[in-house]
Formats: structure tokens, sequence, C-alpha cells
């Protein structure tokens, strides 16, 4: 214990040091071609946004070397000057009331009641220790976040799996990205998002799929309007939503009809032999059987399945024939399904067939959630091994040894359980630890309250967090206060692979550390800190990832540190050893060579499967969910801090409902009403609108209430949550 004190003392003392890095700027040293060097005055530092998957830049402004404010980055290539809400308020989340300032553990009476680090990790230790010792590191698991910098995910995937020996670990990036992941590792052989963000400047057509890119991703909204091709818009999406309105083409196919369409517009390309039959035969495999798998799905066989008719289907592939740069994006609404994987590859098979990826303006493209779901994809250790390694192959786990200098016995060749089945694992009595970290599962995970039935069934939980007041911390037997963005160093990679920097600009509060720092104490606490001795700050841990991606899809071994991404506004990977940078923006596949064994793409269909909760007498509306403001962030963790951001959308939770549909169920424009469905039943305000058609309901994401009502179904291929789909009833409220 007392050396655990004269640690927790060093790492204090460490945590004095200056609040922004002076980096070095000499681009001949880094071979960065003729790109321009960022400078910035004494006063001003930069780094990237902590919300979502664009990786806008942002300058802060400092006062006696602390952010007194922020702005957008002018010379950033991401958003050129532009911010959303979001980033503009970026600062506000840590200087709310409410932040944690001490550890906080649960008493006998069940208060959680302030604590110091010294008894947090004498406690996290002996509790999960004993766990172990009793049921062995199947009974215990962590949950990470594509919140936190990549240095630390690294960190924690190899702190929880080799060094303490836990034999489960996720992350909410399950709940965004693993379909795209899944879906790309199936068809190109690597999770690897093609595109770059220039793209939506040079398409002459631009497909969004289940994306409501205004509100959103603002600032990529932005990029199309910077497009001077004058490009048709397509939007494929239920709901109207704002980028259905500024659309040039709406398509408000039935929710979950995804497959039924697609494959009818694909039905039609290749009846119509328009097809790119010389990059099919020289750069894919499959085609064939792809053809025949659809044969069947005609617009006419399919009309009534997708609640538009056989001409708009024939519209959507004339205009894609048409198009000499046709792009095909893709978020949460093709994601959050229960035949996701399926509905993504659609996409990518529709670029394949018309040779439309690798070109400026191409591509199959999915727009990433959180800010750094890239790098949980690539570095949390959880899915797979480091860098899209395989932990059932020997010689991935050596290589992972040899660069960690480990012992290959610390290196677990068993996959973990996902997310979804760690939560029956609880349910089921087999786990009974489990370690969250930056993440808010109690208001985010489908069917909440069957989530929360779990928290309450666990011997031990220990949640890692900015506050002490979440819906899942809330449950917690331990929690251990995190410092957040603009407190801390490391990177994130955003939705076109580039690595952003983020930097401390702010002191965290009282006790409050980088998760970096709690995980050093955690190993030390527990005996492992020798195999992590050489990461004692997080550019060591990206020198590491340097060398796990080294030869590998995300090659990242010609990013010379820390400064050589602050000189430029990020990287994106792959940059192997010995490249120049020559341009900003880096698209794959321009060789038509693909990461499969034998350079080929594949194509990938399936039969289209029913919902797993139809509509009945009872239960007759479809309830959608997502985004509904650009003010506000998942759980508004941090987001409902701001009061700026708090004027910007609705304090009250509420539900669009069409004109039909509130006359059928005599409900009034903002009247209060109950929706349920089988799980649970939530009252909020009825919004007549036309965004909705008659037969859907839709409610924002963000509001804590909305996961009592939805269904617990995932993809059998990413096992993602199906969020946009489930059985509901609106009634008036008394």
């Amino acid at each position: 214990m007392t050396r655990l004190r004269d640690r927790l003392a060093a790492l204090v003392r460490a945590d004095d040091g200056p609040l922004t890095r002076e980096l070095l700027r000499e681009p001949g040293r880094f071979g960065l071609g003729q790109l321009p060097v960022r400078t910035a005055p004494d006063s001003v530092t930069t780094l990237v946004c902590g919300f979502c998957s664009t990786g806008c830049g942002l300058s802060a402004h400092l006062r006696d070397g602390e952010a007194s404010n922020l702005s957008p980055d002018a010379s950033h290539p991401v958003n050129h000057g532009m911010a959303c809400p979001k980033g503009w308020e970026a600062l506000s989340a840590l200087a709310a009331p409410g932040r944690a300032t001490t550890p906080m553990v649960r008493n006998a009476s069940g208060a959680l009641l302030p604590s110091d680090w010294p008894n947090a990790l004498e406690i996290f230790t002996r509790r999960f220790g004993e766990i172990i010792e009793d049921h062995g590191g199947d009974a215990c698991a962590f949950l990470g976040t594509g919140q936190i910098p990549t240095e630390e995910l690294v960190y924690l995937g190899a702190l929880a799996r080799f060094g303490m020996g836990f034999a489960h670990g996720d992350g909410n990036t399950r709940q965004c990205m693993a379909t795209a992941a899944t879906a790309y590792k199936q068809s190109f052989g690597f999770d690897a998002p093609p595109f770059t963000y220039r793209d939506f400047e040079e398409s002459d057509v631009i497909v969004l799929v289940g994306s409501n890119l205004c509100i959103a991703h603002p600032i990529l909204w932005e990029h199309i309007c910077r497009n001077t091709r004058e490009p048709k818009i397509v939007v494929v999406d239920p709901r109207r939503t704002e980028t259905a309105m500024a659309a040039t083409h709406h398509y408000p196919i039935e929710p979950k009809s995804d497959l039924y369409f697609f494959y009818a517009v694909a039905n039609v390309l290749i009846r119509e032999g328009w097809i790119d039959r010389a990059f099919i035969d020289a750069h894919t495999e499959g085609f064939d059987e792809f053809a025949a798998a659809i044969a069947g799905f005609t617009p006419a066989a399919v009309t009534d399945d997708v609640g538009v008719d056989i001409a708009a289907i024939e519209e959507l592939a004339a205009l894609i024939h048409a198009g000499q740069r046709v792009s095909f994006w893709w978020t949460m609404g093709v994601n959050q399904s229960h035949q996701a994987v399926r509905v993504a590859q659609a996409l990518i098979d529709l670029a394949l067939l018309t040779g439309q990826i690798g070109r400026p303006g191409t591509g199959a493209n999915s727009i990433t959630g959180q800010c750094n779901a890239m790098g949980s994809r690539l570095f949390s250790n959880t899915s797979s091994l480091f860098c899209g390694r395989s932990f059932a192959s020997e010689t991935d786990r050596r290589e992972v040894a040899e660069i960690l200098g480990i012992p290959l016995s610390r290196v677990t060749d068993r996959d973990g359980l996902a997310y979804d089945q760690i939560i029956e694992g609880i349910h089921a009595g087999r786990i009974r630890g489990l370690w969250v970290v930056a993440t808010n599962g109690a208001h985010s995970w489908i069917h909440q309250s069957g989530f929360i039935a779990a928290l309450e069934k666990l011997e031990f939980l220990v949640v890692q967090d900015l506050y002490p007041t979440t819906e899942t911390a809330r449950h917690a037997d331990l929690f251990l206060p995190a410092a957040g963005w603009g407190e801390k160093d490391g990177t994130f990679i955003n939705s076109e692979r580039r690595i952003g920097l983020i930097k401390k600009v702010r002191r965290a509060p009282g006790q409050a550390l980088a998760d970096f720092q709690i995980f050093r104490l955690i190993a030390e606490a527990w005996g492992c800190g020798p195999m992590f001795a050489g990461w004692k700050q997080p550019e060591d841990v990206f020198d590491t990832m340097r060398a796990l991606s080294r030869g590998r899809t995300c090659d990242l071994a010609g990013i010379d540190g820390y400064a050589m991404l602050d000189a430029v506004g990020g990287i994106q990977w792959p940059l192997p050893e010995g490249v120049r940078l020559e341009d900003h923006h880096r698209r794959l596949f321009g060789d038509g060579h693909f990461m499969r064994t034998n350079g080929r793409a594949l194509f990938v269909a399936d039969r289209p499967v029913p919902v797993p909760e139809p509509c009945d007498d009872t239960y007759p509306l479809i309830l959608l969910t997502g985004r509904g403001s650009s003010s506000q962030w998942h759980t508004q963790t941090r987001t409902g801090k701001s009061k700026v951001l708090q004027k910007l959308h609705r304090s009250e939770a509420y539900v669009e409902i069409s004109a039909l549909d509130a006359d059928a169920s005599g409900v009034r424009d903002e009247q209060w009403v109950v929706v349920r469905s089988r799980r649970g039943a939530i009252r909020l305000r009825a919004l007549i609108r036309p965004t909705v058609r008659a037969g859907q309901l839709f409610v924002p994401m963000h509001y804590p209430e909305v996961n009592q009502l939805t269904h617990p179904s995932f993809d059998p291929h990413s096992r993602q949550p199906s969020y946009k789909h489930c059985a509901v009833r609106i009634e008036r409220d008394g």
C-alpha cells in the first residue's frame, strides 16, 4: 500500500507539467512532400474534437496555459473552419457541476461515498481477484468505448485480457460500427473504409442510406454543399428527415425493407447491362452466384415489400448508371438492423457491380458514429487481436507477444463474448464482475430494463467515468473519476481513417486522472505493472501502435509520432514507413487490389428475413429511433451539461407522429402521450409532423426513456443491436 501511495504521488506530480505540448514542426524530418505545415501563435493550440467521428479540428485559445474557449481550426483538412454546436461547446462539460473529484465506494447502506485512490485500488484488485480465484477469468468482463483515445484503448485491452486475465471484453462501438466492420472484413478482407471526405465534393451521384447527415454529421453535409458538380443527392430513409428535404431524390422505403430495395436496384442494373463487367472480372469473385441469388427480386416482385413503386426503383438504377462518379454512404439506419451486415454488403455490391470504387467521388462508404470508433475497431483488443489479427492464430499471437514484450502464454487464444453475450452471461450467472469505462449502457443499450437488471445481478461493478450521476454509474460498487477530452493527450481515428491528435488543455478536477494513468495504477496494484513498464506516456503506446500495425492494412509505421500529426492536422492510414505524404486526402483500392487472400472483393447476398417483432393489432405502429438534434450527443452525459446546447433542443422527450395516426388515436399536437411496447411504457410530448409516414413513430435516441421500448434483436454476423424497428402503440395520457 505504501508503494501505491508513492506511485500515486508521482503521477500527480507528473500531472503538474505543462498543459500543452510544444511540438516540433520540421516538415523535412517527416517526409511531408508539399503539404503545408500548420502553425499557431503561442496563445493557441489545435486539437481534434471529441464528439462524433467527423474528426473536426478545433483551436483552443489559452489563457495562463489553459483553454478559455474554442473555435474551429480554419486550416484543418476536415472542417475548414466550420464546427457544429457540440464542437463550439466542448469545454463546457469539463467545467460543469457534478464532476467526480474522488473515487467513490458504495457502503453497506447502499450509498456511494467519497474515498481515495489507495482504497479504491485495494478494493478493485481484491474484489476482481476474488472472482477470478473462485470462478476463473471467464467470470470477468470489461466494456470499453469509442470515446477514449486509441492509446487508452490499447492499454485497457492489453491490461484486462493479458495482464489481469479477463476472458471477455467489448465496447460501445458494438452499438454503432460492428456492422460496417464485419461487412468490410467479409467483402474486402479487412475493416477498411475506402473513402476520403473529398469524395463528397467530387461525386455526381451521392446515395445516402439511413443517414440524416444534416443533423448527425453537419460538417460532412457542408462538404456536399462544396460540391461544384451539381450532384444528384439521393436519400433512402423511411423518414422525411432534414437531409431528405434537402435532397434531389428521396425514397421513403418501409422500415427494414432495405435488402428487397437494393437487390431490386441491382437486378435492374444487371438486366440492363449497366454494370462494369471488366472491373467485375478483374477484381471480384462471386458475381454469378450473386446475380442468381437476386434474380427473383425484380422491381415488380418487391414493390409491396418496400413501399415505393416500380418507377422509383427503376429511376434509382438509372441515376446510378448515368453517374460517372457515384458514392454510396450509410450510417446507423443501416448498421442498427436485424440484417444489417447484408444491407451494408448490398451497398458494397452496388459499388462493385458498377466499378464505382477506388476513384475520386466513388466508394461504398460507412460513416462512423463515435469520435474514436475506428480506433476501437482496430486497437481495443476485443473482437479481434490488435490490428485485425485473430486470437485463434498462433502466428498472430506470437507477433503481438513479441511486439509487447510479454510471454506468449499471456496472449489468449479465444475470442471473448460480444456485448450482448456479456449481458446474457451476467443474467445466467456466468459473469460476475464487470468493469465499465466511459460508456453509459444503462441509457444506451437496447431493452434498457434488461440491461439494468443485469447490473443488479453482478457481484462487483466498477464504473470509470467523468460523472458519478450517469445511469450506469448509479449502480456502481466502485466509481473511478476520470479525466475527459481536453484533459489528456492521445489520438482518435475518424471515419476517413484519419489519425488526429488530442491534447491536454485543461486540468482535470480534484483527484480525477486520465484513463491512461488509472490503467497504470491498476496494473501496478494488480502486480502486472512490469508487463507495461515501457508505457509511461500515451505517446509510448502510440509507438507500440506503429509496431503493431507495421506491414498490415492499417499501417501507421510512417507516422513519426505526435509532432508529425500536429504539423499537418492528422494523417490517414495507411502510411507505411518510408512513404512520403503528398496529399491530405487518400482513398483505398485505386489499384483494384483488395485484402482478401486472392486480392479480390467478394459479392455477398442473402435472403431477406422478417423483422423479429412485427406489428399486430395490439402494437400496430413501428418505432424508429435516431439522432434528433445536432446539439446533442448520445446519452447527453456531456452535452447535457451545456446551457447553450440545452437551448438548442427540446428538454422534454417527444415523439413524432403522422397526422393520420394522430387523428386515429385522438392525439393533438404538443399533447402528452404514452408510447408502449411489450417491454415498457414512456411518457412524451406528441409532435404531429410530416416527417413520419402513417404507421410509424420517431423518438430521438438522446432521451433516457427511449430504450425502455426497444426490442433486443441483433444482426447474426455483427451482433449489433437493431434499434430501428420495434412494435409499439400510442395512447393519450389521461
